[in-house]
C-alpha cells in the first residue's frame, strides 16, 4: 500500500469534510484514524523469511580441498541439505515431470550426462556440454560462460531455460506447494511451509555444497605423504604437468601448496569451437560482459574425476583424454583471441601418455549420502 493510499483514505472516513471550517471534535478525529491504521493492508504481504532454520551443520572437505564458502545467508542445515537433495531429484521441477537436476548430473557419472550436449524437456538439444557438479562449490562463477555468481543463482536457471527444463518458477512452486509433504520439509528447513523459488534455490546451493570429490591417489601422494600413491609413470606425468616449459597445464588448472582445485576459475580461450574458416561459433564469456578480448572464452573446468566425465571441453568435441593432451600439443586452433599461453609443446608419445596416466590419478572419492532418497 503506496503512502498516498494511507494520507487520502482517513479523509473519506471522516464524518465531516476537512474544508469545513467547523472545529471537529478531537475523538472523532482519532477513532477514525485508528481505524485505518488498523486496517490490513489489502495487496500487501510481509516478505517471506528465505534464512535456512534447523540444526547447522559443517562440511568437512576430503583430502585435497579447501573449507568450503558459504554465503552468510544460507549457512548449511542438516534440513535444507535434505531438502535440496531431494529437489535435486525432483521431476516435477521441469515442464513435462521428465527431468530433474539429476538427469544432466547423473551421480553414476560423476555428476555428468555423458553426452556432447546437454538434452532438454521434449528432446530439446542444448548448446554446450554438462560440467560436473561434484566441488561446484568453490567457483567464482556458475555456467561455461560464468553467468551465475553462486549455485543459488545457478541452481533455479535451468528450471526456467526453455531449452533445459522449461518450466516457469511459479509454475514450479505451485506444483510443490501441492505436496504435503513438501510443505513439510519446508517448514522444516526455513520455519514456515510457504514455498518460494529463493527457498528452492538455496535447497538446492546447500545440497550442491556436499557434493565433494577429494582423496586421490594424487591428494594423498602429495597432501598426505603417500610416497608411493602414484605410480612412476603419473610421477613423471605430474612434472610434465606442472613445468612451464612443458605441459604448463598448471597455469590455469592450479595446484596450490595445502589445496588443488585445478581450475583457476577464470575464463580462456584455447582454440575450442572454431569453424574451418576460423570462425568462432560460440562467443562464450562475450556474451555475458561484452569485452572483445572474452571472445571464445571459457570457464577453466576442474580437472578433478576427469576420466570418468567425457566428452570434454565446453562443445563435447573431444571424446578421450589423450585427444585432449593431442590438442594442447598442438597449440589449439588459431584465432585472434587465442589466450596467451596456448601455444605449440614439444611432448614425446611418452610424455603424453604420462600425462593422461597423471590425470587418472585426479579421480577422488565420491560423496556419500548424495543419491536418490526414498519419499517419507
Amino acid at each position: 500500500m503506496s503512502s498516498a493510499t494511507i494520507l487520502k483514505t482517513p479523509a473519506a472516513l471522516f464524518p465531516q469534510p476537512l474544508r469545513s471550517r467547523r472545529p471537529i471534535p478531537l475523538d472523532r478525529l482519532i477513532v477514525p484514524l485508528l481505524t485505518v491504521l488498523s486496517l490490513p493492508l489489502t495487496g500487501c504481504r510481509a516478505k517471506i523469511s528465505e534464512m535456512p532454520a534447523g540444526t547447522p551443520i559443517t562440511i568437512h572437505p576430503p583430502l585435497g580441498l579447501p573449507a568450503v564458502p558459504v554465503p552468510v545467508d544460507n549457512q548449511p542445515t542438516l534440513q535444507t541439505v535434505a531438502l535440496g537433495r531431494r529437489l535435486f531429484y525432483e521431476q516435477r521441477l521441469s515442464k513435462d515431470n521428465s527431468l530433474s537436476c539429476a538427469s544432466c548430473h547423473n551421480p553414476k557419472l560423476d555428476f555428468t550426462d555423458g553426452r556432447r550436449v546437454a538434452k532438454g524437456v521434449g528432446g530439446a538439444t542444448g548448446l554446450r556440454n554438462v560440467p560436473t557438479v561434484l566441488n561446484a562449490a568453490y567457483l567464482p562463477l556458475l555456467f561455461w560462460d560464468g553467468r551465475a555468481k553462486d549455485l543459488e543463482q545457478q541452481a533455479g536457471s535451468p528450471i526456467s531455460d526453455p531449452i533445459e527444463m522449461n518450466q516457469s518458477h511459479k509454475v514450479t512452486v505451485a506444483k510443490l506447494a501441492r505436496d504435503p509433504e513438501y510443505r513439510t520439509m519446508f517448514a522444516d528447513a526455513f520455519g514456515s511451509s510457504d514455498i518460494t523459488i529463493g527457498r528452492v534455490e538455496k535447497a538446492l546451493a546447500s545440497f550442491e555444497r556436499t557434493l565433494l570429490s577429494g582423496n586421490s591417489a594424487f591428494d594423498r601422494y602429495r597432501y598426505g605423504g603417500d610416497n608411493y600413491a602414484l605410480s612412476p609413470a603419473q610421477q613423471r606425468g605430474l612434472a610434465i604437468f606442472i613445468d612451464p616449459n612443458k605441459g604448463n597445464c598448471a597455469a590455469c588448472h592450479t595446484i596450490d601448496p595445502k589445496y588443488a582445485l585445478f581450475t583457476d576459475g577464470k575464463f580462456h580461450n584455447i582454440g575450442v569451437g572454431v569453424d574451418d574458416e576460423g570462425n568462432l561459433k560460440d562467443m562464450g564469456r562475450y556474451n555475458q560482459t561484452h569485452v572483445d578480448s572474452d571472445r571464445g572464452a571459457f570457464k577453466t573446468p576442474t580437472l578433478r574425476n576427469i576420466e570418468n566425465t567425457a566428452p570434454y571441453m565446453h562443445d563435447g568435441s573431444l571424446q578421450t583424454l589423450k585427444e585432449v593432451v593431442d590438442f594442447y600439443a598442438g597449440g589449439g586452433n588459431s584465432n585472434p583471441y587465442l589466450d596467451k599461453d596456448i601455444r605449440a609443446i614439444k611432448l614425446s608419445g611418452q610424455d603424453r601418455a604420462d600425462l593422461v596416466e597423471f590425470l587418472k590419478s585426479l579421480s577422488g572419492d565420491l560423496p556419500s549420502n548424495a543419491g536418490p532418497t526414498e519419499k517419507r
